[in-house]
Formats: C-alpha cells, sequence, structure tokens
C-alpha cells in the first residue's frame, strides 16, 4: 500500500497539533472576550486573599486589642492594601489600558508591587530582630535600616517615573523593569539570608518540644516560599524588559499576566498568610513587637 493511501502522516498530525495550540493561545490573548475573563479570575483572586488577610487582621486585633499597631497586624494591613489593589487594577484593566500619558499607567501597574516587596520586607525585619535578640546582639539600626532601603527604593522609583513622564524614551522604561528587578533579586537575598539564619538557629536549639518543630517548617516553608517568589519575579522582570514576547503591561498578553501574578504575588500571599494564620497569645509575648 503506497504512502498516499495510508492517511495522514505524522508530520502533518504534528503540524495539525501546533496549529490548533497556536490558535487557542491566540484566541486567549487577543480575543477581548477571553482578555476581560482572565482579567476579572485574576481580580477575584486577589479578592479573595485581600478578604482572608482582612478578617485575620479583625481576628488578630480582637485577641490582643491592648496592643497597637504590631509588626504582624502592619504585615496584614499591607497585604490587604497589595491585593486590595491589584484587585481593582484587574477589575478596570481595560480602561488602565486608556490611560495618558503612558507613564500613568506604568505606575498604576507598579505600585502595587513596591507595596508588596515593602510587605515583606517587613517580614525579613520580624525575623532579623529575633535573630538578633536571640544572639543578644542590638537590633537598634534594623527598623532605621528597614525604612531607609524603603525610602531609597522608594524614591528611586519615583524619580525613574518622572523622568519617564519628562522624557517618554523606552530605554528609561527598560531601566525602571531591570531596577525593580533588582529589588526583588535583594528581597530574595534577604528571605535567604535571615530566613536560613534563623532556620539553623532553632535547627540547632538544644531543647525539643511541639512549638519549636512548629516555628522551624514555619520559617523553613516561608523562607523557600518567598525566596523561590522574588526570584522568579526578577528574572521574569529582566525578560519583561528585554523581550516583548513578555511584556506585561499590555492587554494582549492576559495569560502571562494570569501565570506571572499567579506565581509571584497571588500563590505566595495565600501560602504564607496560611502559613502565619496562627493568633499571638494573649498574654506573655514575647516576640510580639510594636511598630514604633
Amino acid at each position: 500500500m503506497s504512502g498516499a493511501d495510508m492517511g495522514p502522516s505524522e508530520d502533518s498530525v504534528t503540524i495539525y497539533t501546533l496549529k490548533d495550540s497556536y490558535t487557542l493561545w491566540d484566541l486567549l490573548n487577543y480575543s477581548p472576550i477571553w482578555q476581560d475573563r482572565i482579567f476579572h479570575l485574576l481580580a477575584a483572586l486577589y479578592g479573595v486573599v485581600a478578604v482572608v488577610a482582612l478578617v485575620q487582621l479583625i481576628r488578630i486585633q480582637q485577641r490582643v486589642p491592648e496592643y497597637g499597631w504590631t509588626t504582624q497586624k502592619v504585615f496584614h494591613f499591607l497585604n490587604i492594601l497589595v491585593n486590595g489593589a491589584r484587585c481593582l487594577i484587574f477589575v478596570f484593566r481595560r480602561d488602565i489600558e486608556q490611560l495618558t500619558p503612558e507613564i500613568a499607567r506604568h505606575m498604576l501597574l507598579d505600585l502595587p508591587s513596591l507595596v508588596f516587596f515593602t510587605t515583606y520586607a517587613l517580614l525579613v525585619l520580624f525575623w532579623a530582630e529575633i535573630y538578633y535578640q536571640a544572639r543578644a546582639d542590638s537590633t537598634d539600626g534594623l527598623r532605621p535600616g528597614f525604612f531607609a532601603i524603603n525610602g531609597i527604593v522608594y524614591a528611586i522609583q519615583i524619580i525613574l517615573w518622572l523622568i519617564i513622564w519628562w522624557m517618554p524614551i523606552h530605554i528609561l522604561v527598560i531601566l525602571s523593569k531591570v531596577f525593580f528587578a533588582g529589588v526583588s533579586l535583594f528581597a530574595a537575598l534577604g528571605f535567604l539570608l535571615y530566613g536560613g539564619r534563623l532556620f539553623l538557629m532553632l535547627k540547632r536549639f538544644p531543647v525539643e518540644s511541639k512549638g519549636r518543630r512548629k516555628k522551624l517548617h514555619e520559617v523553613g516553608y516561608v523562607t523557600t516560599i518567598c525566596f523561590a517568589c522574588f526570584l522568579v519575579r526578577c528574572v521574569m522582570m529582566c525578560f519583561n524588559a528585554f523581550n516583548k514576547a513578555a511584556n506585561l503591561d499590555i492587554l494582549e498578553h492576559p495569560v502571562l499576566n494570569f501565570i506571572y501574578y499567579l506565581l509571584v504575588e497571588i500563590l505566595p500571599s495565600s501560602l504564607v498568610l496560611f502559613i502565619l494564620r496562627k493568633l499571638p497569645p494573649k498574654r506573655g509575648i514575647i516576640q510580639y513587637h510594636a511598630i514604633r
């Protein structure tokens, strides 16, 4: 029997399969209906995370109303801000795309990322304080350093935005994205340094107890999740800066947006909120710091 009588070849099947996949990718990316569905799904997921953080903040406040704005409360409040802002951004994503000048769109899309950095830098600060206090070392410079680092990051980013507004040159947009990739790498290294130090210190702790094991697992899981989250964000921001196919700031890449924000914000925030869900004890708190 000849090859012509044997039906479609394997190469033909492969070509048709690739063609179908390509058509599906185009359908999801370039269809306004699917764009809106994906962005609204992201908005719903962010809304759920924001509500979970709000419920947890209310529970903490009811548990320890006598304490002011503690590190734990500020952490949950910032999570509400970040996820609530992202929720609104994706609800009105199509309207945001029409904003002029273009820098206004970049600012709205990037500002929650800065607050996300502050939120999890606060967790690094908390662990650094625990680590140095356990070693009987001074922690006087940690909080001023935290505020100084955040102030520098925000100042540089705002200056970049203003320069882009004044001179809308593409190279400046690339510079802004590379800067934030560097900030994300800095955050990843912070988790690796202080999360790793605290984990090793707890592991060497001589007294074996259920509380120690739970804290060891908590620190280990959160360190791994946050390190991976910020490292992936760093890599993706570099691709975003230099590869048009990885541009996250346009409507025509909803699938890429979904994958990116799911990996670097929604899943990490959800997992960390779940791991840190335990309420503080009512009295006799040792390592429960108030923001001064």
